[in-house]
C-alpha cells in the first residue's frame, strides 16, 4: 500500500506512564513494529519529539530561543535512544540532523537519506528544522515532503482528531476523516498549524493516531482504519 513512510513519535511515547525520561517497554514495542515493517520492504523514516525531556514553550523566565534550542537537542537524545533500540532489534539506523553533532549524527542530505532507506536502513531525523519556534510536527512534515514519503504517520497521545478537547468535553466529536483545510479553518490544535499548512500545500496525506492500541503502526499499514485520516483535498 505504501512504499515509503515517515513515522512521527511524540516524546511522551518514549516515556510511557513515566511521563518523563524513557520507558523501554513501549519504546521497544515500537522498535519491534518498525523491524516488521522494514522486513516487508517498506522504507521507513522516523522523527521523534522531545516532550519526555523538554518543551520549549513551557519554560519560565527563560529566553524562548534558548529554550527551543534545548528542545531541539533533546530530540537528538531521543533519536540516539531509538537508534539503539532499533540496533538491538537488528535494524541499522542512521541519524540525520540539520547540523552535525560530532560523530553522533550526519548532516541531513535528502539523497543520502533516500539511499539509506532503499538499503533497508531506518533514517531518524532529529533536530527538527534546526531553528527555534518550529515544532517537531513541522519538522516531520518538512522531512516527509523532502523524502517524498507516501504517507506521514503522526503517533500522538490522543487517538484521533476531535472537534474539541475530549479530555474537557466528553461530547467531543471524533473525525474519521478530515482535511487539512478544515483543521486550519476550525483552529483544531491537534497538529501544529505550520505543519498542517505544509502538508496541505504539498499534498502530504497524514494519519493521526495513538500508540495505545497494540501494533497500531502495523495495523494502519495493513489497511485498518485507526485514528483520523487527514487529507489534502
Amino acid at each position: 500500500m505504501y512504499k515509503r513512510v515517515l513515522i512521527k513519535l511524540s516524546g511522551e511515547a518514549l516515556a510511557g506512564d513515566k511521563r518523563f525520561g524513557f520507558d523501554d517497554k513501549p519504546a521497544s514495542v515500537v522498535a519491534e513494529e518498525i523491524k516488521e515493517i522494514v522486513s516487508r520492504g517498506i522504507e521507513v523514516a522516523l522523527v521523534v519529539g522531545a516532550g519526555n525531556i523538554w518543551r520549549g514553550r513551557d519554560s519560565k523566565n527563560m529566553d524562548m530561543t534558548k529554550s527551543h534550542h534545548i528542545g531541539i537537542l533533546s530530540t537528538v537524545i531521543n533519536a540516539i535512544y531509538m537508534g539503539e533500540l532499533l540496533r538491538i532489534n537488528g535494524i541499522n539506523a542512521i541519524i540525520q540532523t540539520p547540523f552535525v553533532v560530532g560523530s553522533m549524527t550526519e548532516q541531513f542530505v535528502k539523497e543520502k537519506a533516500i539511499d539509506y532507506m532503499k538499503k533497508g536502513k531506518v533514517v531518524i531525523f532529529a533536530g527538527g528544522t534546526g531553528h527555534p519556534f518550529f515544532s517537531t510536527d513541522t519538522g516531520a512534515a518538512l522531512r516527509a515532503i523532502e523524502i517524498e514519503a507516501d504517507i506521514l504517520l503522526l503517533a500522538k497521545s490522543i487517538d484521533a482528531v476531535y472537534d474539541s478537547d475530549p479530555k474537557v468535553n466528553p461530547d467531543a466529536k471524533k473525525y474519521d476523516e478530515i482535511t487539512f483545510k478544515e483543521i486550519i479553518t476550525k483552529g483544531l490544535n491537534v497538529i501544529d498549524m505550520t505543519a498542517a499548512s505544509l502538508c496541505l500545500e504539498n499534498g502530504m496525506n497524514t494519519i493521526l493516531f495513538a500508540l495505545s492500541e497494540d501494533r497500531s503502526i502495523v495495523k494502519i499499514l495493513d489497511g485498518y482504519k485507526l485514528g483520523t485520516i487527514i487529507k489534502t483535498e
